[in-house]
């Protein structure tokens, strides 16, 4: 974990471009909160709304953060119930799990899946393709990251062109209703589809199998934390704070990238026009100046600050998603067991044993 402290010059990206680092949780909110000094603009590749700025990403903006509203989650969360229960009752009791690759993983494909109209057929794809785009990550060779990148993008399209050239025949979900969607008066464009589809699946669907796996550790690991979850199974908004804080303490997202667009001062540091800067999640998350002791479990006081979703215009419009996604395998997880437990070996850092 990078333990917060003043910026500091850093490489950025396989080429060993000079860039900062901030770590404080002030800088990071500054910079994340001024999106005309610290631009988002950063990848060569369209990113929908993400990667856009000023007028053109709040042209995006309204339409996804349609996709999300409270009573759209409200109608889904009878349909993740059931994918939840199954993925929990499919872990083996009394043994050792591995929280991400046998919860995780396979529970946020499937709700992902549901979300979006895709065929259960899909899910053995999309789970090679996460293991494919882990191990290339992994390998820090770019050619290779970019070659799974480019077979997820045929995964969509095989999904998009199909409801694209069905028209008022298309299935009636998510995926068909993007496909549809338009900005301004005009339609979304083919590039414009995937570039949203991307964002809300090949980045989500990690992220969110990485986030089930810290919230049931933490369960075993912490009783405390166990016990206030279980004493709080049927208050939601209590279980979502809970989950945030988690998240929060183990901040499973490392950075998002800016570039600077004129030159400028922040945390003490001078970054020039056009140098790259890395917003540190973790380490703002665990900014003592901000929460004290970063490892105490404080889901109310806490939660004003916490950075997990980022913050400012930026923010991830996909929270309110991704929070019922992990509040209902959580619930599903305490329905299910009576308590969860560390697995016995230390070397199983991701493994947890469940008793029924």
């Amino acid at each position: 974990m990078t333990q917060p402290g003043p910026p500091a010059r850093c490489p950025v990206g396989p080429t060993g471009d000079p860039g900062w680092l901030l770590t404080r949780h002030a800088d990071v909110v500054a910079a994340a909160s001024d999106p005309v000094t610290f631009s988002s603009a950063v990848s060569r590749h369209l990113q929908v709304p993400n990667g856009l700025d000023g007028e053109e990403h709040a042209r995006f903006r309204p339409l996804v953060d349609s996709f999300f509203a409270a009573d759209r989650m409200a109608a889904l969360e009878p349909l993740l119930r059931p994918v939840a229960a199954a993925a929990v009752a499919a872990l083996p009791v009394g043994v050792p799990v591995d929280a991400v690759e046998d919860l995780g993983r396979p529970y946020a494909v499937r709700a992902t899946c549901t979300w979006l109209g895709w065929p259960d057929a899909l899910e053995p794809t999309l789970l090679a393709w996460m293991a494919e785009n882990h191990a290339a990550t992994a390998s820090g060779d770019p050619g290779r990251t970019a070659a799974v990148a480019a077979r997820f993008d045929e995964i969509i399209r095989s999904l998009t062109e199909p409801r694209r050239a069905a028209g008022d025949d298309a299935p009636d979900d998510v995926t068909s209703e993007l496909v549809r969607a338009r900005v301004e008066g005009r339609a979304l464009t083919d590039e414009e589809v995937v570039s949203v589809l991307r964002n809300w699946t090949a980045g989500d669907i990690s992220s969110v199998a990485l986030c089930a796996g810290v919230v049931v550790r933490h369960l075993a690991a912490r009783p405390e934390v166990q016990r206030h979850l279980r004493t709080h199974r049927d208050d939601a908004a209590a279980l979502d704070r809970a989950v945030d804080e988690l998240l929060r303490i183990e901040d499973p997202f490392l950075f998002n990238r800016r570039v600077a667009t004129r030159d400028t001062t922040i945390g003490g540091a001078r970054i020039a026009a056009g140098e790259r800067v890395l917003l540190a999640w973790p380490s703002a998350n665990r900014d003592p100046d901000r929460f004290g002791d970063p490892d105490a479990f404080r889901p109310d006081e806490n939660a004003p600050h916490n950075l997990v979703y980022g913050t400012g215009p930026h923010v991830c419009p996909g929270r309110p998603l991704a929070a019922l996604e992990l509040r209902v395998v959580l619930e599903e997880l305490l329905d299910a067991t009576a308590r969860v437990e560390q697995a016995p070996t230390p070397d199983d850092l991701e493994c947890v044993v469940l008793h029924p």
